[in-house]
């Protein structure tokens, strides 16, 4: 299900189509994102393009278990 749910955005991203992500699925909403913000507390803590933050060592420790 997971897949298919991003095949779809990937397809509607695809046409141009500005798609607002809300996913609990770190690695796979990075990979589709142009633009991504890490929320703490209510608050952006770090932003910035899907594939930066897959890089990020904060993020890979937090979220990704890296």
């Amino acid at each position: 299900m997971v897949r298919d749910v991003f095949s779809v955005i990937a397809q509607i991203r695809a046409q141009g189509v500005t798609v607002l992500l809300v996913e609990q699925n770190v690695a796979q909403a990075l990979g589709v994102a142009d633009r991504a913000y890490v929320l703490e507390n209510g608050r952006i803590t770090l932003q910035g393009s899907g594939r930066e933050l897959l890089q990020h060592d904060g993020v890979r420790r937090a979220y990704l278990g890296v």
